[in-house]
This record gives structure tokens, C-alpha cells and sequence, in this order.
């Protein structure tokens, strides 16, 4: 009889790969499952601004404004006085173009907007509701330069007259919802030098002093109001 000679054969198992599933599935619970993280919710992610009748109405020239050149630098030079123009009909318009980020409709909106809070304060309380969709649009964007725009420009607005800061309370439901996302976005370099808060770009602290503007302008409703949509605002009044 022949002997037979046994060759070990190599067999080589293969692991399965864990499979991803979708949390709270059935296919989650199973063997040799992965379970998949939640997607980003992407809150700080910036958003395309959509075409803004500012630039509209500036390119046609519909606008009584041009640029003027000085020692100091750009400026706005208009055609008519700012008290006779019609603030329900131009007001509306510059904030709308607070979304805009590229020159010259970035500097006209801005410049135009303060120019108006500052020579015609008496014509904007009547022009309120007409300027919160603007103002909602332009945060929305989440882009840093319109944000911090934006904020600067509320701050000019709650100051620029009496009553404005009681007339905003009612859209505090429009306005704050994006400043309670970014309240705690500041630049943390340590023992550095942080030249965004020389240049008022820093978004924490811009949002901090425009909610502190908010309660100090806003009547005794303003604090709660804040309260409720931005839970980790502390009082500056009643401290």
C-alpha cells in the first residue's frame, strides 16, 4: 500500500465588513453592523445670496448718490437732501443690499444706510416691518462681512431714534435665531493679538453688544423676548 501524504491546506478567512446603517433602523441592531453618525447640520456654512434689488435699482441709476473721493476716503455724495427723501421707498431698498459683498454695491448699501439712520432718524420708525426681511436675508447669508454688517447696522438703528428699539421686540422671532447660533463664535488666540476686535469683526462680541442694545432700547419686554430665543444671553439691565 501506498502511503498518502496530507498537504495543510492554507484557508484563509475572510471578516466581513461592518455594514453602515442609518441610527434607530432595524438593520442598526443587527450583527456586524455599523451604526452611521448624524450628517452635519452645516450651521455655520454659508449661504449663496440671491440677486438683490439694490443692485438692480443702482445699475439702472435709480438711485440720487455717486462716489466722492476725499482726503479721508470714499464717501457718498447725494444728489438731494437726505430728510426730503421718501424713507418707505429707499430705506427698504439700501438694506437690501446689505447681502451684497463686492464692490461698489457692498459700500453704497452700508454707507448709504448709515447716512440715512444719521440725517433722517425721524422718518424710520414707520419704516420698520418694512426693513426686517432685509435684515433676516443679509444674516441668513452667514457669511462673516454681512453678518457683522448687519449687526452694526441694527446697532445704529436701535439708537437712531426713539421707539425703534420697542417697535423691533415684536421681530425678535425674525432676527435672533441666527445670532443665537453664532453668540458663542469668538477667536480664542490665547496670549495673541486678536486685530478683529480693533476692526469690530468679531461676531461674539458684535452679537453681544447688539443684544445688549436690544434690552437697553427694547422696554421691559426686551429681556424676556431675548431670553426666550437666546437662552444664554445674561441681562445687562437687571445685573
Amino acid at each position: 500500500m501506498t502511503s498518502q501524504v496530507l498537504v495543510p491546506v492554507n484557508r484563509t478567512i475572510k471578516k466581513n465588513k461592518d455594514e453602515e446603517a442609518e441610527g434607530f433602523t432595524l438593520k442598526a441592531g443587527m450583527k456586524n453592523t455599523k451604526v452611521r453618525g448624524p450628517p452635519s447640520a452645516n450651521a455655520f456654512k454659508e449661504r449663496p445670496a440671491k440677486p438683490t434689488s439694490f443692485r438692480k435699482f443702482y445699475e439702472r441709476g435709480d438711485f440720487p448718490i455717486q462716489l466722492e473721493h476725499d482726503t479721508k476716503g470714499n464717501k457718498i455724495a447725494w444728489k438731494v437732501e437726505i430728510e426730503k427723501l421718501d424713507f418707505h421707498h429707499y430705506l427698504p431698498l439700501f438694506f437690501d443690499g446689505l447681502c451684497e459683498v463686492t464692490h461698489p454695491y457692498e459700500f453704497f448699501s452700508r454707507q448709504g444706510v448709515h447716512d440715512m439712520l444719521e440725517h433722517g432718524s425721524h422718518k424710520v420708525l414707520p419704516v420698520i416691518p418694512q426693513l426686517i426681511i432685509p435684515i433676516k436675508n443679509a444674516l441668513n447669508t452667514r457669511k462673516k462681512s454681512s453678518v457683522c454688517t448687519s449687526l452694526k447696522i441694527l446697532q445704529h438703528l436701535v439708537i437712531s431714534a426713539n421707539c425703534i428699539g420697542e417697535a423691533l421686540v415684536p421681530y425678535y422671532r425674525q432676527i435672533l435665531p441666527i445670532l443665537n447660533i453664532f453668540k458663542n463664535k469668538n477667536i480664542n488666540k490665547g496670549d495673541g493679538i486678536d486685530y478683529s476686535q480693533q476692526r469690530r469683526e468679531n461676531v461674539g462680541d458684535l452679537i453681544q453688544e447688539t443684544l445688549e442694545a436690544f434690552e437697553t432700547h427694547g422696554g421691559p419686554d426686551a429681556f424676556i423676548n431675548i431670553k426666550y430665543m437666546v437662552p444664554t444671553y445674561e441681562s445687562c439691565v437687571n445685573n
